[in-house]
C-alpha cells in the first residue's frame, strides 16, 4: 500500500512539472540564447565582432556607442590577418566580423568549406600603389620589384591595377582569380613579390613599389596623398565592397540587425568622411 501511495505522489510531481513547462516556465537548467536581446527586462546582450584595426575597428567604436543605448555591449576583437576572423565566426567564438570585401568572403567560403554570409555592405576602400625605393611609376627600372598581397582575390586586384597602368598584361580571362602565373606580358621583367597583406607596409622600403590593401595602408599611417595611383572606383567598388559577415542562419538575429543599423547610421558615415576622406567611402 505504501508503495502505491509513493508512486502516486511521484506521478503528481511529474505532472505538475510538465504543466509548468507547457505554461511557458523554463525547464531546469535551461537559459536564453547568449545572443538573443531581451529589452523587456533590460538585460545587456554581448555581441563579439572581429575586425582589423583601421578603419574597421575604429568604425565599430562609433557603432559601439550607439548600441549601448539599446542594451548591446559590442566587444571588438582586433586581428592582423584575414584568416582567423573568419574561422572564429565559423566556429561561433565570434558573432560577426567586419574586415573583408565580398569577393574575398565568397572565395574564402569556396576554398575552406565555411558558411559565412554577408549581412550588409558598409564601405569601400580603393586599392592603391605606394612608392618604396622608387618614387614614381615612370622611374621604374627594368627588373624592379613590385610587392602584391598573396591572397587570391586581392592578388588579382593588385595585378589588374598594374595592368591598368600598362606595367604588365594578364592573360585573357584571368579575372578575379589571377595570380602572377597569369601574367602574359611583362616586357620590363618586373619581379612580382607575393607577400602576406599585413607585411606589405613593413617591407615597403625594401621594394620599388607595392600595392597595399586600404586597411593596412591606413594602419601604417599612409594617406591618400601618399598613393601614386588609385584603382578606378567605379569599376572596383561593387566586387570589393567591405561587408559585415556572420555565419549563415544568423543574418536576421535582432542584435545583428541592430549592429547593421548602427554601422549604416549617419554618425558612422560622418566619421568615415571626416576621418578618412576618399580612402574610405561609405557604401550606404
Amino acid at each position: 500500500m505504501k508503495k502505491k501511495i509513493l508512486a502516486l505522489a511521484l506521478a503528481c510531481v511529474s505532472c505538475l512539472s510538465l504543466l509548468s513547462a507547457c505554461a511557458g516556465g523554463p525547464a531546469a537548467g535551461s537559459q536564453a540564447p547568449a545572443n538573443s536581446p531581451d529589452d523587456s527586462d533590460g538585460n545587456t546582450v554581448v555581441l563579439k565582432v572581429g575586425a582589423t584595426p583601421a578603419p574597421h575597428a575604429a568604425v565599430l567604436e562609433v557603432a559601439k556607442e550607439l548600441l549601448k543605448e539599446q542594451n548591446i555591449d559590442l566587444q571588438i576583437q582586433e586581428f592582423d590577418d584575414y584568416i582567423l576572423p573568419n574561422t572564429a565566426v565559423e566556429d561561433g567564438s565570434l558573432d560577426a566580423n567586419y574586415f573583408q570585401h565580398i569577393t574575398y568572403l565568397n572565395n574564402f567560403n569556396e576554398e575552406n568549406g565555411t558558411h559565412l554570409a554577408s549581412v550588409a555592405e558598409i564601405h569601400y576602400e580603393p586599392f592603391a600603389i605606394y612608392a618604396g625605393k622608387t618614387a614614381s611609376l615612370d622611374a621604374l627600372a627594368d627588373g624592379a620589384t613590385i610587392a602584391v598581397p598573396n591572397d587570391g582575390t586581392n592578388e588579382a586586384r593588385a595585378l589588374m591595377l598594374l595592368e591598368s597602368q600598362g606595367l604588365i598584361k594578364l592573360r585573357e580571362g584571368a579575372g578575379l582569380a589571377a595570380t602572377k602565373d597569369d601574367i602574359a606580358e611583362n616586357p620590363h621583367n618586373y619581379e612580382i613579390q607575393e607577400l602576406t597583406a599585413n607585411l606589405l607596409t613593413s617591407t615597403l622600403q625594401d621594394v620599388d613599389i607595392a600595392i597595399i590593401n586600404g586597411n593596412y595602408a591606413l594602419g601604417a599611417g599612409l594617406s591618400e596623398d601618399d598613393a601614386l595611383v588609385f584603382e578606378d572606383a567605379a569599376a572596383a567598388a561593387a566586387p570589393y565592397v567591405n561587408v559585415l559577415a556572420v555565419k549563415e542562419g544568423r543574418e536576421n538575429e535582432e542584435a545583428i540587425q541592430k549592429l547593421v543599423e548602427a554601422l549604416q547610421s549617419d554618425e558612422v558615415k560622418q566619421f568615415m568622411q571626416e576621418t578618412y576622406g576618399s580612402a574610405v567611402v561609405p557604401a550606404f
